[in-house]
């Protein structure tokens, strides 16, 4: 893929923060890369789905976050405004209390293929 490697590289640091810095104690993060994709799931507290789309908005942060608390709420709307930037795209599921709540945040670049080799 091509890009700005400053960019993608702060892209991928707010999507590992944001798991982080929202997750439960003792819990887990996971971050996958393949083909284009980064995708980064963590365990936490379980985020209603109707409040998805208000994550990726500037300032927002999710129910019941302590507006004194660490960061500013800029993360993953940095991260869709750079996946944009990219050509690329960017999506969350909430996952379920049984599958130990939080997020799975799957960011789609689009990847470029030099004559002579395949993107697979």
């Amino acid at each position: 893929m091509r890009g700005s490697r400053v960019l993608i590289g702060q892209l991928v640091r707010n999507l590992v923060a944001n798991a982080v810095v929202h997750n439960v104690p003792g819990g887990s993060v996971a971050v996958r890369v393949a083909d284009g994709t980064v995708r980064v799931t963590n365990t936490g507290p379980v985020v209603a789905r109707d409040d998805l789309a208000g994550l990726f908005e500037p300032f927002r942060r999710g129910e019941g976050r302590d507006r004194m608390g660490p960061g500013a709420g800029l993360g993953l709307s940095i991260v869709r405004s750079i996946a944009a930037a990219h050509g690329g795209t960017v999506a969350a599921v909430a996952r379920t209390a049984e599958e130990g709540g939080g997020l799975e945040v799957t960011v789609t670049l689009p990847v470029t293929v030099t004559v002579g080799t395949s993107a697979s």
